[in-house]
């Protein structure tokens, strides 16, 4: 079986994020201390900002801004080299973290920093073909 990299390797603290992105939801995490509620993305135990680690989940509104991206069209790493071109991006959160991505569903000459976008969840088979649905991967298009 070939190694797969773009799959996550979920753990007992992730897996919350997965189930939900399995939802089709987008969960972001939240500082609850006074004076700073910093959200964050990537998920971690801690906040970033003020290092404490009273942090819960919270649903994020699935909207985004197109930060910066890059086009690729060559991947040798399976299973990228199937799918290039495709775009890589930084998208800014409406909740104001950034989180690196895929653009999917735009032409090159379309994309925009600041376009508008939204959250969907690209499902990828489990390589061992265990489970019942594989892995939703969260990425963004073009807002409606």
């Amino acid at each position: 079986m070939t190694a797969r990299f773009d799959l996550p390797e979920a753990d007992a603290f992730t897996r919350t994020y997965w189930d939900a992105a399995a939802e089709g939801r987008l969960l972001l995490r939240r500082c609850r201390v006074e004076g700073c509620r910093a959200v964050h993305h990537y998920p971690r135990e801690f906040c970033p900002r003020c290092w404490s680690d009273d942090v819960t989940w919270e649903p994020a509104t699935g909207r985004a801004t197109l930060y910066t991206w890059s086009v690729v069209h060559r991947n040798d790493l399976p299973p990228f080299g199937g799918r290039v071109p495709y775009v890589a991006a930084v998208v800014e959160l409406a909740e104001g973290p950034r989180m690196m991505t895929e653009v999917t569903d735009c032409a090159e000459p379309d994309l925009r920093i600041g376009m508008p976008l939204t959250v969907h969840f690209r499902t990828e088979p489990r390589p061992d073909g265990a489970g019942d649905g594989g892995y939703a991967i969260p990425v963004f298009r073009p807002a409606p």
